[in-house]
């Protein structure tokens, strides 16, 4: 029996987990009690390359601000 998992690769699949990405990492820097300008906040939530994404969710660990995950410290 097959199973139709093309929904994994669609569109909106993978917007739903860019969804994620960008919650995860605003929870991260919540709970470091790091400070989220509104600036930062709309440049994560409006971001859709995975690759930037996840890029800022492992500096995200480690970053002394927020404006650190951008590389812009």
């Amino acid at each position: 029996m097959a199973v139709d998992l093309s929904f994994y690769k669609s569109y909106l699949s993978e917007e739903i987990r860019d969804e994620g990405r960008a919650d995860a990492l605003l929870l991260i820097l919540e709970q470091r009690g790091l400070r989220i300008p509104d600036d930062a906040r709309r440049r994560i939530t409006s971001c859709h390359d995975t690759e930037t994404l996840r890029t800022w969710l492992s500096r995200a660990i480690t970053a002394p601000t927020t404006e650190a995950i951008f590389g812009q410290e």
